[in-house]
């Protein structure tokens, strides 16, 4: 028998190519007004190194550990005595000094992993370091904050493929890279008539792989339209995270009922020559970002839009002979939006003279700031979601 497993495959190869069967096109087409607070996750893939992009210029032993790749101090935006901005991050300093940041140091979990796979997956499903979940946190989030919806586009994630993260036990995200695609899939005839035909056990293996196709396909017809009802977004970068995130300010503007948007940006894995790409991988997310808040302002949204960046660990403490840097363990994450309760640096600058085999040893748990999205912006049960609790950390 198929297992769950394959079915999960296969309903986030639908959610890539996206059909619109003759029973869903009768569908009343309405501009709903979206009043719910909304999530926007940015992954970092690869493992940014958090030490030069939240740099403690105020500390000698990051110049010690790395004479090769360590930022002057005169080119560090200070953020406090002791931490400052990449020189790349300038278009974010505005938002730190505006009070819509909240920067949190050495962030990680218990029996941490240097592999991108299996760390990706730990912070996908919200697991602890040696357990493994085949579902995602936002995935979960929809099990339990949609009762009774069967619409994916409450969690959208903006690629052609879906993580981990959005894929629940009950229900999926959707995954929209290009809305024209959609378009031009729609009318592949396999998709088309496994969709025209229910089967007779709505609660076995074909019946979830049934309401997960013919959601996406719902969503996929429901999304298409809200793309359609206003114009492309001015004044982003040209970029894969530019692109992104205007797609993603295009369906808010248009007024879709999607409470998280899910947004990557490749490229972190500098094991060597850090210095100029790494530079221009911050670059590149700052303008977006920065672009994406502005667009925010002028809508109207950005009260009820919260930003989270993150990746699936950092870099080394020291740098390496190639002018890069290795795999490590904690990291920085960072929170932006107009609601934060605690903007500024969180907690400490992480201890140099402490560290765990070489690598940053970890403050907080990312759960903690799991649990807090979940709880106080989403308003949903945390526990039910991650499966213990988890001490808040009152960001909003």
């Amino acid at each position: 028998m198929t297992s769950r497993r394959d079915f999960l495959k296969l309903s986030s190869l639908a959610s890539a190519a996206m059909f619109t069967p003759r029973f869903l096109m009768g569908l009343p087409q309405h501009r709903p007004v979206f009043e719910g607070k909304r999530l926007v996750v940015i992954q970092l893939s690869g493992g940014n190194d958090g030490l030069n992009t939240i740099v403690p210029f105020g500390d000698d032993r990051y110049y010690r550990l790395r004479s090769r790749i360590a930022l002057p101090e005169r080119d560090v935006i200070p953020l406090s005595d002791v931490q400052g901005l990449h020189p790349a991050l300038q278009p974010l300093e505005a938002m730190f000094k505006d009070g819509h940041m909240s920067i949190l140091n050495a962030v990680g979990y218990p029996n941490p992993n240097r592999s991108h796979f299996r760390s990706m997956d730990i912070w996908h499903s919200g697991s602890d370091g040696d357990t493994y979940l085949d579902s995602g946190w936002i995935g979960r989030y929809l099990d339990h904050a949609c009762a009774g919806c069967q619409a994916p586009h409450q969690a959208i994630e903006t690629d052609d493929s879906l993580s981990l993260a959005m894929k629940g036990e009950q229900r999926t995200g959707i995954a929209m890279g290009k809305p024209e695609v959609l378009a031009r899939s729609a009318q592949d005839p396999f998709f088309v008539a496994s969709a025209n035909h229910q089967p007779a056990d709505p609660g076995g293996d074909l019946g979830f792989l049934y309401k997960t196709l013919t959601g996406t396909m719902q969503s996929a017809s429901y999304l298409l339209e809200q793309v359609k009802r206003v114009p492309a977004p001015l004044g982003f970068p040209v970029s894969d995270l530019g692109r992104q995130l205007a797609l993603v300010t295009q369906l808010i503007q248009a007024g879709a009922e999607t409470s998280v948007y899910y947004v990557s940006m490749t490229g972190f894995d500098t094991h060597v020559r850090q210095g100029p790409a790494h530079q221009r991988l911050l670059q590149q997310y700052a303008e977006a970002v920065a672009a994406f808040r502005e667009a925010m302002e002028k809508a109207g949204q950005w009260e009820q839009t919260l930003v989270m960046t993150f990746s699936e660990f950092g870099r080394r403490a020291e740098d390496n002979a190639g002018g890069g840097t290795d795999h490590g363990k904690a990291n920085n994450l960072w929170l932006m939006g107009a609601n934060l309760r605690k903007p500024g640096i969180l907690n400490p600058s992480p201890d140099l003279d402490k560290l765990d085999d070489g690598d940053l040893a970890w403050q907080l748990d990312f759960r903690r700031v799991y649990a807090t999205l979940l709880r106080d912006w989403l308003a949903v049960d945390d526990v039910a979601v991650l499966g213990q609790r988890f001490e808040g950390l009152g960001l909003v």
